[in-house]
């Protein structure tokens, strides 16, 4: 089984109870819905469904009842016992609100704070933590007045998701699906957690990405109108079809950095190597696997307010890859392999006359860990390096023991979960932006 049938099995009967109250807003992407209900309903959670004017134009009340099991409310006035205000409790009942799909005037709506509606009163009141699933033509989520939406509802408290890139119903090609039901109920799953017995969080329960070990850790939003770019994972360089050349990485320290920034309100791009990983919730994930394809991909992010390469980019690739299996020789002589370098993405964003205000390196080392960080530091003309001891099982494993290098020198940090890790790291880059 791997790590990631593990993830998701364990994250699947941990969800079980979970309540969602699941606001349908307008736009062909509402019938996707009905397929995030019967996924939610398969894991044992509960859906309550509010079905905005426009999404009644894509979707009916009575299908999303029928695949809830549960009524389905469509207009603030028709609540049964709204004299005891049935606006508030319905907003209060559930463990976490999920608007999908999003549209650019429900995003506007939210933003402004507008209670026009039964959905807007529902957000205005709620004090449950809220996920937005935006879909809509690329240039309406492009434009500068969604962009600004964004912004504030992610420095408000609220989880973006970004949305898919495809080709959509209008005939134009971008960013603006709807991201696949699947995803979206892994972005739920990291927005709910689950106490011992089982039983869903409240609103107390609130999950910043996966910070599952920092229960007592909120957002605090003070990288809002920022750009973090996290580069995560390691990068394959082919040999042959079959074969590569790696460095080990499981891409969770990376993952886990991504998320608190983004849970601290900055706007996330996550430039993977390939793992086995879900996306942190409001997180743009960028998939590569070779160093060169890291390296386009950096470059294409820029600007960036902050960098943190925690890849383990591979230092070499062959100088000709073959478009043939090698086969073994039989006088079992090892192939001859001639080994090039690969471009040093982290020296050279230090070069570059886009270099982030605040760049970080990372450095796995098995031995001599602060002198070798310090070198690395000065070789590379970066900001800060975050160290970290590989000899024992910290590559594939939970926790992590760092040593956070700086102009002021070495700072040793004690072992603590990754993503514990991971939010004193994003305290402290906030801090140093601030």
């Amino acid at each position: 089984m791997s790590e990631q049938d593990v993830d998701q099995k364990g994250t699947s009967q941990n969800a079980a109870g979970l309540n969602i109250l699941l606001i349908v807003g307008g736009g062909i992407a509402a019938y996707k819905a009905c397929e995030l209900i019967r996924i939610i309903r398969k894991e044992g959670g509960k859906v309550t469904c509010v079905l905005t004017q426009g999404g009644a134009h894509f979707v009916t009340a009575m299908t999303l009842a029928a695949l809830s099991e549960q009524p389905v409310h469509t207009s603030l006035w028709d609540l049964q016992n709204e004299v005891e205000m049935g606006h508030i409790q319905l907003s209060r009942q559930a463990d976490l609100v999920v608007v999908c799909p999003a549209t650019a005037d429900l995003l506007a709506s939210m933003a402004a704070g507008l209670a026009g509606d039964l959905a807007t009163t529902l957000l205005l009141a709620t004090d449950k933590p809220v996920l937005a699933v935006p879909a809509m033509n690329v240039r309406m989520w492009q434009h500068p007045a969604t962009c600004r939406n964004v912004a504030q509802l992610r420095a408000d408290g609220v989880a973006v998701m970004e949305p898919a890139e495809g080709a959509m119903a209008c005939g134009e090609y971008g960013a603006g699906r709807l991201p696949d039901p699947h995803s979206i109920w892994a972005a739920i799953r990291d927005l709910a957690r689950t106490g011992s017995d089982g039983a869903p969080g409240a609103a107390d329960h609130w999950l910043d990405g996966r910070l599952d070990h920092w229960p007592d850790h909120r957002p605090d939003h003070r990288l809002a109108g920022r750009h973090v770019l996290v580069t995560a994972g390691p990068t394959h360089e082919p040999i042959d079809p079959v074969r590569y050349i790696a460095n080990r990485s499981s891409g969770k320290q990376g993952y886990a950095i991504a998320a608190a920034a983004a849970a601290a309100g900055a706007r996330v791009t996550l430039i993977s190597g390939p793992v086995t990983l879900p996306t942190p919730v409001a997180v743009k994930r960028v998939d590569v696997e070779t160093a060169a394809e890291m390296t386009a991909a950096v470059q294409s992010a820029l600007p960036a307010d902050v960098a943190i390469l925690v890849a383990a980019v591979a230092d070499w690739r062959v100088a000709e890859r073959q478009d043939r299996k090698i086969k073994k020789d039989k006088s079992a002589a090892v192939a001859p392999l001639q080994l090039v370098e690969n471009a040093d993405i982290l020296a050279n964003l230090a070069k570059s006359d886009r270099r982030p205000r605040l760049l970080i390196g990372f450095a796995a080392e098995t031995e001599d860990v602060d002198r070798n960080a310090a070198a690395k530091r000065l070789r590379k003309d970066v900001d800060w390096i975050v160290a970290n001891d590989v000899s024992g099982d910290v590559m594939g494993g939970d926790d992590n023991a760092i040593t956070l290098v700086t102009a002021s020198g070495a700072e040793h940090w004690h072992a603590m979960p990754k993503h514990a890790v991971a939010a004193a790291l994003i305290d402290r880059i906030a801090d140093d932006l601030a």
